[in-house]
């Protein structure tokens, strides 16, 4: 059965838009598939497509040619154009910019894994004349849609990568996230970083896996890698740029005793870090459970954000804090995870938190019960089982 791909619909709305849709994640989240599964949408629709993969020689031979060759060939009787990989595309912006302002009427989808490169081809040419969407790793809620549905428990253990979703063989999952691992080193990795210095990545990736969800320094991390802070600074700007690990910063309203530049960073996936870890138990067996729910919470909600909705963590110095702070029109509902149940209790950093802002009405506490409400102190507190994390921007704007 085929996962309902959240993104999809957007994709498909695309398709009559004359603005470039272009796909970026991380490989293997799936941008092929949605690229193929739009081309037989718009084929349904009877307009004329053709597909180009780059890294297929036979695909990339035909744009090692002269641009107005590549011209006709992207507008030669042809409605909409797919293009998987296309930070290979030499003067890919160029290119695009001209289709785009040419009369022709064609319509183009693209796909990059590696932001970087990406980021050289869609320079200010392209302001305007883009639509980017984000493509992730399969939520839980999405693949609960399935009806051999893996449980919670099991997608905390092996993520949400789509070509292991309806892989049964645990053995063959764990190949398949190592194979992952790989291409990512020896594509994206291995031509930004000095030959040198791709063992010290490795180790960094390794510490980035066991810190997940806890405070982070350049510094700290330098003395363990054994590279300068600034080497690791520009080693995680790669690993954000290539959609492999997020960063978020701490949220602060300028109180002297909050944590304004320490942050927290998250791999995109839980089979990658399970992977990076060599960890496969499930995580009632593991002392990292409470990292490992964390995690997963904030994987089902940053794939809900939009432009005007920042994701930030909060800490005090006297150690008080709120897991993650979802800030909506510069309004913040905190949200705290928690590895069991809790009951009616209100977590202290909560407390203390919803104290020196007031304006918070709503808050968020994800555990291991069912879902409630209560209203204590002018705050809704809205208890949520940590599978139904996913809700909690349809909670937010329902207020709003």
């Amino acid at each position: 059965m085929e996962i309902k791909r959240n993104i999809f619909k957007p994709l498909s709305d695309d398709i009559f838009s004359k603005e470039i849709s272009i796909l970026i994640g991380a490989r293997q989240v799936g941008k092929t598939f949605l690229l193929k599964k739009i081309k037989s949408e718009a084929q349904k629709k009877g307009l004329k497509t053709r597909y180009f993969d780059l890294e297929i020689p036979s695909d990339i031979i035909k744009f090692n040619t002269k641009e107005t060759e590549i011209f006709d060939l992207l507008t030669g009787d042809v409605d909409v154009v797919f293009i998987d990989e296309f930070h290979y595309l030499k003067n890919a912006s160029h290119i695009f910019k001209a289709v785009y302002d040419s009369q022709k009427g064609t319509k183009i989808f693209a796909s990059g894994s590696s932001s970087i490169e990406v980021h050289k081809h869609l320079q200010e040419s392209l302001a305007g004349r883009k639509r980017i969407h984000r493509v992730f790793p399969c939520s839980f809620s999405e693949i609960s849609s399935l009806k051999e549905r893996p449980g919670i428990d099991d997608y905390m253990i092996f993520g949400g990568m789509p070509g292991l979703v309806h892989q049964p063989d645990a053995t063959k999952k764990k190949e398949l996230l190592q194979d992952i691992l790989q291409s990512y080193l020896l594509k994206d990795i291995k031509s930004l970083i000095k030959e040198e210095n791709i063992r010290a990545f490795n180790n960094l990736l390794y510490l980035l896996a066991q810190s997940q969800g806890s405070l982070i320094s350049a510094a700290s991390l330098a003395q363990e890698v054994g590279l300068t802070s600034r080497t690791i600074e520009s080693y995680l700007e790669i690993l954000s740029q290539t959609f492999v690990c997020y960063p978020i910063s701490s949220y602060s309203n300028n109180l002297g005793n909050e944590l304004k530049k320490s942050r927290k960073c998250y791999l995109y996936d839980l089979g990658i870090r399970n992977i990076l870890l060599k960890d496969f138990r499930p995580h009632k067996n593991r002392p990292d459970a409470g990292a490992i729910i964390e995690s997963f919470v904030f994987l089902e909600i940053s794939k809900k954000l939009t432009p005007d909705v920042e994701l930030r963590f909060w800490r005090t110095r006297e150690g008080d804090e709120v897991d993650f702070i979802w800030v909506l029109n510069r309004v913040p509902y905190p949200i705290e995870v928690k590895s069991g149940d809790v009951g009616d209790e209100i977590p202290k950093g909560l407390k203390v938190f919803l104290r020196r802002y007031s304006e918070a009405k709503r808050a968020f506490i994800l555990y291991g019960g069912k879902k409630k409400e209560k209203v204590a102190d002018g705050v809704t507190f809205h208890y949520l089982h940590w599978s139904d994390a996913n809700l909690i921007p349809e909670i937010i704007s329902d207020e709003g």
